[in-house]
């Protein structure tokens, strides 16, 4: 515990890293799509877009609707997800893990494809909201794999690329800490298949969050 800090900033992603949500936001993606007649998505291809921002994720989650339709879906899918967001949680071990990195003088921050709406509910509902530092959403900069939500958290801190670290579950926060020229850890329990994380040499692949908060606490 008495070790140099090699990350000054650790930056999360919320939804599959934080919160075990990837099931519903699947099921709200393919229930949304059925509403306005687009074609429903596997699990597959519904969970591969989460992270992105909302307009990207619809675009890629239902590419045959004619884009006058997007709006509708974009209703359509918030509506069912407010309607079902009380159904989430935490993953085990999440509390304690930022605790402890907070009680190391981390700065925490989220970067998440979530609206500014959409987690500050989750923030209040959750009480995570007084561990954080700061926090950015896809709808107030640019979504990712965009680089700008790194670099605007950085530019708050004083935070240098190399001592800044981004956690997620998906390609999509590995693409973005890459672009951001940013180290990167992955978890294996998201939206993605960890198979995927090997172009983007992640420093680590955690298989639960307690796996995550060994490896911060000994090597971040």
């Amino acid at each position: 515990m008495n070790r140099p800090r090699r990350f000054d900033l650790i930056a999360f992603d919320w939804d599959g890293t934080l919160f075990d949500s990837t099931a519903l936001i699947v099921r709200c993606i393919q229930d949304a799509c059925r509403d306005v007649g687009a074609v429903v998505p596997s699990d597959e291809a519904a969970a591969y877009v989460i992270g992105l921002g909302l307009e990207d994720a619809l675009r890629h989650a239902a590419p045959g609707l004619p884009a006058e339709h997007y709006p509708q879906l974009g209703q359509r899918y918030r509506r069912h997800y407010f309607a079902r967001q009380h159904e989430l949680v935490m993953f085990d071990g999440t509390l304690p893990m930022l605790q402890a990195l907070r009680a190391r003088h981390h700065w925490l921050a989220v970067a998440t494809g979530k609206s500014r709406q959409g987690l500050d509910m989750v923030l209040q509902q959750s009480g995570l909201g007084r561990l954080f530092d700061a926090t950015r959403t896809a709808d107030e900069t640019q979504p990712k794999p965009d680089p700008r939500m790194l670099q605007e958290l950085m530019r708050e801190f004083g935070a240098d690329p190399e001592r800044t670290l981004m956690v997620g579950d998906t390609t999509h926060d590995l693409q973005l800490a890459a672009n951001a020229r940013v180290p990167a850890v992955a978890v294996s329990f998201g939206a993605h298949d960890p198979a995927s994380f090997a172009p983007f040499a992640p420093l680590f692949v955690a298989r639960s969050t307690r796996e995550l908060q060994d490896w911060l606490l000994t090597h971040g």
